[in-house]
């Protein structure tokens, strides 16, 4: 045998070998990818059937009680208290009495339903969010006006959540209630209308809002960090 009949024999079986190793290395990656797109798949299918089933319970719980507190369910869970002259005084960060009556009804089922079994642990957080018109009296300019607002939500959202977390009838889940329940003042930033600048529209944009957020995303990130540890 030759020298060049020598180096054929030797390349093809090396060849072979790492055709055969780039193979396994394919098989592996698109098994690797495909458990990522099924898990993602998984996830994504729980967390719409968490909110879907949620926001029917919320409905169920309170669909007689939203029309004679003037407030209303969203799509995405959210219930809205819209009428201003029941919330606060103008330019005040007290509880109105009746807001407070309501509150007292309305929290403790609402957190009665989030701290069961079946819906605890995909909560991540229960924002109470304040909201306010883009106007200030014997203001002007658009910008003092956008940070006197803030202070205001700020002062009403915190004023809201002390007498939530003081209310007898939840006092058992004041550690979930603290780690889980926050006071979030935004001002003017998130109009229901944006384009509308009349006076009805600056109205209802004066409102609060109990926002529920779910740890869908964070169970996502985990995910990926898990097959990330894992991959080939």
């Amino acid at each position: 045998m030759d020298i060049e009949q020598s180096n054929q024999s030797y390349w093809i079986p090396l060849a072979d070998l790492m055709t055969g190793l780039m193979m396994v290395f394919m098989l592996l990656t698109a098994a690797f990818m495909l458990r990522v797109e099924q898990t993602t798949t998984l996830v994504v299918n729980e967390f719409e059937e968490t909110k879907s089933d949620m926001l029917q319970a919320l409905q169920k719980e309170f669909s007689r009680d939203l029309k004679q507190w003037n407030a209303e369910l969203l799509g995405d869970m959210t219930i809205r208290f819209n009428d201003p002259t029941v919330l606060f005084a103008t330019g005040s960060a007290e509880l109105r009495p009746k807001f407070k009556q309501i509150l007292r009804d309305f929290f403790p089922r609402y957190v009665t339903m989030l701290t069961s079994d079946k819906y605890r642990d995909a909560i991540k957080e229960i924002r109470i969010e304040g909201h306010t018109s883009r106007s200030w009296t014997n203001s002007t300019d658009t910008k003092t006006a956008y940070f006197l607002n803030m202070e205001l939500s700020q002062a009403r959202t915190r004023s809201a959540l002390e007498f939530l977390l003081r209310l007898p009838a939840v006092e058992r889940q004041q550690d979930w209630l603290v780690g889980h329940v926050t006071a979030n003042g935004l001002s003017s930033s998130k109009p229901i209308s944006p384009d509308d600048n009349s006076a009805a529209a600056q109205l209802a944009n004066q409102r609060v809002e109990f926002r529920i957020v779910t740890n869908a995303s964070d169970r996502m990130d985990q995910i990926a960090r898990d097959l990330k540890a894992e991959q080939p």
